[in-house]
């Protein structure tokens, strides 16, 4: 079975921790993560800048999520330097620019670090060009930078109603336009919505791979709405929008949360403009798509996010039943 998710940000990575136990189980037999690389803030922009390559930000997370190595060798990648010249960079950040400007390509230099790290899947940018996110607001303002746009969409509350890189005429890794067409399931998701998950898709090369690949695509929903950005967004408002911006189909299947925090945690939320999203199944329903409604956050007092261990499990059980039914030559819509 190959398995190909889509993504970025903490959204991606923390899935890919769930997958990677299926990988484990067996159940997976082949995964490949493609990961944005329109990151513009931290110790990534600063690297970006100086060396002009693209963010090695989210591809560092997702190389540690799925490595099978020992742990002071993930710790050694994630380690942040706290002072002097090189302080807020992380460690693997700069590994993959040296390694990038040693092979001259920045895709062999994600091979080489899941190599070292043995990762349990593949880890593929959606392109090796040195991409910016741009977004235009409600209000008409234009706001270049990934880590611009968020914080603009908070402090103006005003919402996004364009959204494309600079340059736009960017190409995709052949190798990545291969996972995608190749795959018996695609993973849209989590993520930001605006900054991790449409970046991949603003590519028209990954639009295109996906719209030709036979694979059953699922869309995972997002358990919090973000500031400025998906305020009041219904679980299946994120599905559509995300049709009306790439203009590719409804997904086959959507993953809802339904579990709502604990009570001091959400207020902490609802005080920082965050509500969670509303399962509103029946909205799934009558655009003919499966909807699977669960129990998918974890149990920290801290945050509300996804538990990578629910999520896979759900995605088990889908795999499973999909299989069946492949089997038994029942419901077209999950075929």
């Amino acid at each position: 079975m190959k398995v190909v998710a889509i993504g970025g940000g903490t959204g991606l990575s923390s899935l890919l921790r769930g997958l990677k136990k299926l990988v484990k189980e067996g159940v997976i037999e082949d995964l490949t993560a493609v990961v944005t690389v329109a990151d513009s803030g931290g110790s990534t922009g600063r690297l970006r800048k100086d060396y002009n390559i693209p963010a090695p930000g989210d591809i560092r997370n997702c190389i540690v999520a799925l490595a099978d190595t020992e742990e002071l060798l993930k710790d050694l990648f994630q380690y942040r330097f706290e002072d002097g010249e090189l302080k807020g960079h992380a460690f693997g950040n700069i590994f993959l620019t040296a390694l990038t400007k040693i092979t001259g390509n920045f895709l062999d230099a994600v091979r080489y670090s899941c190599q070292i790290l043995k990762t349990l899947g593949e880890i593929l940018p959606s392109t090796v060009e040195n991409v910016h996110l741009v977004a235009q607001f409600e209000d008409g303002t234009v706001v270049k930078g990934e880590d611009q746009i968020p914080e603009y969409a908070k402090t103006a509350r005003s919402k996004i109603v364009d959204i494309w890189l600079e340059p736009k005429e960017v190409k995709a890794p052949i190798d990545t336009i291969e996972a995608i067409v190749n795959a018996d399931y695609i993973l849209v998701g989590p993520g930001s919505f605006y900054t991790s998950i449409i970046p991949n898709f603003l590519i028209e090369d990954i639009r295109e791979a996906y719209r030709q690949s036979k694979a059953k695509k699922i869309f995972i929903v997002n358990v919090m709405t973000q500031p400025g950005e998906t305020d009041g967004f219904t679980a299946f408002d994120h599905v559509k929008r995300f049709v009306e911006i790439t203009g590719l189909d409804y997904p086959d299947i959507a993953i809802v949360n339904t579990k709502m925090p604990y009570y001091r945690l959400l207020k902490k939320y609802l005080q920082e403009g965050q509500e969670p999203v509303v399962p509103d199944v029946a909205s799934f329903a009558r655009h003919n798509i499966q909807v699977f409604p669960e129990d998918l956050i974890g149990d920290s007092d801290e945050t509300v996010k996804h538990d990578p261990e629910k999520v896979a499990d759900l995605l088990k059980r889908i795999f499973d039943e999909v299989n069946f039914l492949r089997q038994k030559g029942l419901n077209k819509r999950l075929l």
